[in-house]
């Protein structure tokens, strides 16, 4: 029997290694599964990250194109702006032009008015007109004519009541 019982016991540690190699096996195969799970969990994360740059990129190309856009239509924009202050510009120096010939052209019929009479005194006021003297206004000479200031302002438009010269035509308007 003593032999019986020996090989018997040899024979029970390899149920026991088995046992052993199963549980390492499914801790092992648990640690696995886990570990792919965290991959998993990993990809899933990036594949939603890079969905959102992709989203972000095309955002970012629609930003770059509306910005080209508003940098052609500024351009443009300035480009008129420029060409409409020379525009401005030229209209100014023609009207310079035009203020000087109506300056000029002043000068010379007030300087023509008294020479005419061939001495010191102003030549007598055509009907409908008054020769500006010294020390004359707006309302003064409204006045002095009869009718209202605002008449008379209407009746010369072209006159600035601030800046009378003496010897200077101005237009008296009818009653």
């Amino acid at each position: 029997m003593d032999t019986i019982s020996n090989e018997s016991n040899e024979t029970s540690y390899l149920p026991i290694a088995a046992l052993i190699i199963a549980v390492l096996a499914g801790i092992f195969a648990l640690v696995g599964f886990l570990k792919v799970r965290t991959v998993e969990k990993t990809v899933a994360s990036q594949t939603a990250l890079n969905a959102r740059v992709q989203e972000l990129e095309g955002q970012v190309r629609t930003a770059v194109t509306t910005a080209e856009s508003a940098t052609t239509r500024i351009a443009k924009v300035a480009t008129d702006t420029n060409n409409a202050f020379g525009q401005v510009g030229e209209a100014i120096v023609g009207i310079r032009a035009d203020i000087a010939k109506v300056q000029e052209a002043s000068a010379t019929r007030t300087a023509a008015a008294p020479a005419s009479a061939g001495s010191s005194n102003p030549a007598p006021a055509a009907a409908g007109e008054y020769i500006i003297k010294s020390g004359d206004t707006g309302s003064k000479i409204a006045r002095a004519s009869g009718v209202s200031l605002g008449d008379l302002f209407a009746a010369n438009p072209g006159i600035n009541w601030n800046r009378l010269s003496v010897g200077q035509i101005v237009k008296i308007p009818g009653r």
